[in-house]
């Protein structure tokens, strides 16, 4: 059987949860097996590392937890619900949808460093994950690029819509503005597939995005073209 996995990634409520279920609809739609997944997966054996970063347990400042550190609280998440959870569907074939993925490490955790040491990490991340820990590789990455100061009104939008509160990522103006400079260099340099998302200040409609993402991906899920 052959193995697919898509991950959707970008930066916070740039819609990844929406393109994702939307892709999830498509498949459904024309008989392809798929799993759904989204990272981090938040159960509290996965992800108790995680958790703790995220609520703000080792503080406020993302920059306080090293993008080493911080990268292995994810990856340690994935290693257990790919190895607890969904490898059996991705060996029989079923395509995986994973809104968020190692990508994610690549845009949030690059972040904290220097421009000359991009390279140098994601070189390191890549060996972690798919080699160290063994997680597959994803057959595309799409990244939905929004601008921060777009991201930064949808996520507010959220909060004040749903009552939730935000993560250490989504309260720190600046994490997000470095987190979008760190995401189109990975994107240019790991050769994601590259959506922008928004138009005029405002996201594009999710129907014109996920025609687009379509179109994209039928070079690695060809049934997306019959």
């Amino acid at each position: 059987m052959k193995k697919r996995l898509i991950a959707i990634d970008g930066l916070d409520a740039s819609g990844k949860m929406t393109q994702t279920e939307l892709l999830k609809d498509k498949l459904e739609g024309i008989g392809l097996p798929y799993r759904y997944l989204s990272f981090p997966t938040y159960d509290p054996d996965y992800s108790a590392h995680v958790n703790m970063y995220l609520r703000g347990r080792f503080g406020d400042d993302p920059e306080i937890v090293n993008p080493f550190a911080a990268s292995s609280f994810f990856g340690a998440d994935r290693y257990c619900s790919y190895m607890l959870d969904w490898k059996r569907d991705y060996d029989n074939g079923s395509i995986i949808l994973a809104n968020r993925y190692t990508s994610a490490n690549a845009v949030h955790q690059l972040s904290k460093l220097d421009e000359s040491e991009y390279d140098a990490f994601l070189s390191w991340l890549m060996d972690y994950e798919y080699n160290k820990l063994g997680v597959p590789k994803p057959d595309a990455v799409v990244y939905l690029c929004v601008p921060p100061e777009v991201s930064q009104k949808m996520i507010q939008h959220r909060c004040d819509e749903t009552g939730a509160e935000k993560d250490i990522h989504e309260n720190n103006v600046k994490h997000l503005e470095n987190s979008y400079r760190a995401a189109l260099y990975s994107a240019e340099k790991l050769g994601w597939i590259k959506i922008d998302c928004a138009r005029d200040g405002q996201l594009r409609p999710r129907e014109e995005i996920q025609a687009e993402i379509i179109e994209r991906l039928k070079e690695v899920i060809p049934e997306l073209a019959e």
